[in-house]
């Protein structure tokens, strides 16, 4: 199966692709990095977060990057949702989608999403927008449960020196609005 991973950072990402790595000779899965990230701010962040990916993906898995810094795009599209729940569905909605249509539009078989570890993120309403994006695309999504591999994730990224986040990614959430 070969599977479009979108990916928020390298930590998150790690948990979830060494989990996903115990599962590939039975499950026959081919995860591609897919960096779509407007929602991260400033931009020295945006390529801190970038580069940590990359470093990860280096010479193990291949990566799909759509480099799109987009402060006014997601701010245009948050609007006057100021308040977490509703904004943080917005920016959801904004990267799965363009997930869910580049690998429709890809010849990717699935596709699915680091966002799904963190115990900070809302679990629930991500694996709803992913299921509501691979019906409106007409491609599969592979869910799983990876917040068990949270830990596991942080740990990597420490032991490998890549860059750490102390926060979501969006300006608001650095100004703890």
């Amino acid at each position: 199966m070969k599977l479009l991973f979108h990916c928020c950072c390298a930590p998150c990402t790690a948990g979830c692709i060494e989990s996903l790595t115990a599962e590939q000779a039975s499950a026959r899965i081919k995860p591609v990095l897919f960096w779509y990230n407007p929602n991260i701010h400033p931009l020295d962040e945006y390529q801190k977060r970038k580069c940590a990916l990359i470093t990860y993906a280096e010479g193990f898995l291949p990566l799909e990057l759509i480099d799109e810094y987009g402060e006014k795009k997601i701010l245009s599209e948050i609007g006057e949702k100021k308040d977490a729940p509703e904004r943080c569905e917005i920016c959801y909605r904004i990267r799965l989608e363009k997930t869910a249509s580049y690998a429709a539009h890809h010849e990717y078989d699935a596709f699915s999403a680091s966002l799904l570890v963190s115990p900070y993120q809302r679990h629930e309403l991500i694996k709803s927008l992913c299921e509501e994006m691979a019906l409106k695309y007409g491609i599969d999504f592979l869910y799983r449960d990876f917040r068990p591999f949270f830990r596991q994730g942080q740990f990597i990224a420490r032991s490998r020196g890549l860059y750490m986040q102390k926060y979501c990614g969006c300006i608001l959430s650095l100004n703890n609005e």
